[in-house]
């Protein structure tokens, strides 16, 4: 049989390509630590869980769900973003419940994407913004963010006939997987661009609300005119433990929720309804679960940075997500270094070249193991960077 022309322009998806390499090692009898893959360890909340269960039990939570997510669920949304960033949302026109905020992503250049028409990604960058792009015949260009400059974009690199022919802009702060913050006019930068250039504005928030040292990470549909630009994408999965649940949300341009709308209620049948019964809990029950999942990733953070920099490193701890982005000793390749690290020590982390060309020279380490065995990996790289040294 003859497989669509499109799929050959994809590389393997690199989560897909950790979680085989994982199960290898672990056939091969390796007591495999995993720091490759941001998947919380922590539970969800016990009240979204008994939230979720007890909806199960209602009969009429048994049938389609709503295209367009329970109004209730949408609700819930825009009053979190009145909340947390004193934006006013309308539940109806500006807010679209997704499975997932990784679906939405991959959806997003189906509905503004024709073929040839380019998506200006982050690199390095998650990798989907990239292959959504490609999925659509679209032509995703980098948008470079060095480490010298923060991690921020420099629009004034994008020529002017890329500017031309684009028709999305991504973004995401806190950043995966470098976890850097949005500087100070990283948004209104993009917005004004955006603007000009008549454009969408994609920002991947999912990390917004995991963040440190008394950073508050801000919406980018704060920043004036953003509105009628940006479609930012928010998830309950990192911020209460929810991965395996698949709630999240689309907000922001109407033209743009709109469109988004009309690609999925044509290819799925939205959130069980269970489920948006628990994501309104996580939204409008208590909160105590998210201020406590920040200390937990705060301490890791801190335990990590000091163990890899007695290893020779020289981080800084970051403001925000659940990741340390961490350079290769001497400039090795990330692939190499990546392969040492399992061979050697048993410990697998994410290679920054599946990030895109940026991400070369760099690993991703997660925060999402316990306290032990964070250590227990910290001490095994620490051994075999020793032994190769030696």
């Amino acid at each position: 049989m003859r497989t669509a022309n499109r799929i050959d322009k994809l590389p393997p998806y690199l989560f897909a390509s950790l979680d085989r390499r994982i199960a290898e090692a672990r056939d091969r009898g390796i007591d495999v630590i995993s720091f490759a893959i941001g998947d919380p360890d922590r539970p969800t909340p016990a009240n979204v869980i008994e939230a979720g269960a007890a909806a199960l039990h209602d009969p009429a939570n048994h049938r389609y769900p709503s295209y367009y997510g329970l109004a209730d669920l949408r609700r819930a949304i825009a009053g979190y973003y009145r909340r947390r960033f004193a934006v006013d949302l309308d539940p109806e026109s500006q807010v679209l419940p997704l499975i997932g905020s990784k679906e939405g992503i991959a959806n997003l250049a189906t509905a503004f994407v024709d073929p040839g028409d380019v998506v200006l990604v982050p690199d390095p960058g998650y990798p989907v913004y990239a292959t959504s792009a490609i999925l659509a015949g679209g032509r995703p260009v980098p948008l470079r963010l060095p480490e010298s400059r923060g991690f921020q974009p420099d629009l004034a690199e994008v020529s002017p006939g890329d500017a031309a022919a684009a028709k999305i802009l991504w973004l995401n702060y806190p950043n995966n997987p470098t976890a850097a913050i949005a500087g100070d006019g990283t948004f209104a930068a993009a917005v004004e661009f955006c603007r000009a250039n008549n454009l969408l504005l994609a920002h991947d928030a999912a990390y917004v609300d995991v963040t440190y040292d008394g950073y508050v990470a801000p919406s980018v549909l704060q920043t004036p005119g953003a509105t009628e630009v940006a479609l930012e994408f928010g998830s309950l999965s990192k911020t209460y433990n929810m991965t395996g649940w698949r709630v999240g949300w689309a907000v922001g341009s109407p033209v743009a929720v709109e469109a988004l709308g009309r690609v999925k209620t044509n290819i799925d049948s939205g959130i069980f309804n269970a489920i948006q019964r628990a994501g309104i809990e996580a939204l409008e029950g208590p909160q105590e679960a998210v201020a406590a999942n920040r200390a937990v990733y705060r301490r890791r953070r801190d335990i990590l940075v000091d163990a890899l920099n007695s290893s020779g490193w020289t981080l800084v701890p970051p403001k925000g997500a659940i990741y340390l982005w961490v350079p290769t000793p001497g400039g090795e390749s990330s692939a190499s270094f990546a392969d040492f690290l399992l061979e050697e020590a048993g410990c697998v982390v994410a290679p920054g070249i599946g990030y895109g060309e940026g991400g070369e020279g760099f690993v991703r380490f997660s925060l999402t193991i316990d306290d032990a065995r964070l250590e227990e990996g910290a001490e095994r790289i620490a051994r075999a960077l020793k032994e190769r040294a030696s």
